[in-house]
């Protein structure tokens, strides 16, 4: 499906059975949707936190058919320790997180990936959607330190050093 948009997959499914996977410029809520295809094309199922406003009627339906997690984004703490506890009670558990946290331009991105990563012992991967190659897929594996802070601004030099294009152009925002 992701190839009729005039998308080219790159890679495929993360081969653990359970592991995070960062996806990068977050600019659009078609994001989702591409990369949503994009794993099911390469034979994954990946779960995603989706603030809660897009489960009403008629989208909610579709975006937790689509593997879609509602969230409260009110409480950062309390959606990382739900999200681990969930992680525990399933065999096979891909999270797909947007570090940015938002569609806005933002410099600092949020580390609750990380501290589900290392609270877990779960891979990172970082993914990406690139709107100007219209290239979609997973990049690399990044090992985490017990640096959050470090980790992040290296995480976040991966990605500006991959040199991608959101749909919004304007709304990513490389430090």
């Amino acid at each position: 499906m992701v190839n009729i948009w005039g998308w080219t997959p790159v890679g495929g499914t993360a081969p653990e059975d359970k592991c995070i996977l960062l996806g990068v410029p977050h600019t659009s809520a078609w994001d989702f949707v591409v990369a949503y295809l994009f794993y099911q094309a390469v034979g994954g199922d990946a779960l995603c936190m989706v603030k809660k406003e897009f489960f009403r009627w008629p989208l909610g339906p579709i975006v937790r058919r689509m593997g879609g997690i509602p969230v409260d984004r009110k409480s950062p703490a309390s959606i990382v320790r739900s999200v681990i506890r969930e992680m525990g009670k399933r065999e096979k558990f891909h999270l797909a997180i947007a570090p940015e946290g938002t569609r806005q331009p933002v410099k600092r991105w949020k580390t609750g990936f990380h501290t589900i990563a290392k609270e877990t012992g779960v891979p990172v991967y970082l993914c990406y959607f690139d709107w100007g190659t219209k290239r979609v897929g997973i990049e690399c594996k990044v090992e985490l330190t017990d640096d959050a802070k470090a980790d992040m601004a290296r995480i976040q030099q991966m990605y500006e050093d991959m040199h991608l294009t959101g749909k919004h152009p304007g709304m990513y925002v490389t430090h």
